[in-house]
């Protein structure tokens, strides 16, 4: 059986690790903001859909160290080399033909944002 209280650390250090705010970390994994509230204060135990749903969107966390503490968190290092190259490598005039990425069969890139560190941001369309 899972603690609630150890769980909603664990929640809580996945939350602050990504940076995210209790509301966009609800967002973002598909959930009600008041079902976080309610797992981090205790009130209510996460549901396996909840579970999944975290792992899906956040796949570094390990699962057997979110329900039960054991094992590494993060199970891989978030930092900006873990981008692929090409990203890491763009100038500010390569046309998007240029990156080398591969679509999806039947479909083509339409547009490639970068966002940068201070807030700004780069847009490039084929």
């Amino acid at each position: 059986m899972v603690n609630s209280v150890d769980f909603a650390k664990r929640l809580q250090k996945v939350i602050d690790f990504y940076g995210e705010t209790a509301s966009a970390f609800a967002e973002k994994i598909g959930v009600q903001r008041s079902s976080i509230s309610h797992i981090l204060s205790g009130r209510n135990k996460p549901s396996l859909d909840f579970v999944l749903k975290v792992l899906t969107i956040f796949p570094e966390v390990e699962l057997y160290w979110l329900l039960n503490g054991k094992g590494d968190f993060p199970s891989v290092p978030k930092t900006e080399t873990d981008h692929p190259p090409s990203i890491l490598s763009i100038s500010e005039t390569s046309p998007i033909k240029e990156l080398n990425i591969k679509p999806t069969a039947g479909k083509s890139i339409e547009r490639i944002v970068i966002f940068y560190s201070d807030g700004t941001f780069k847009s490039f369309e084929n």
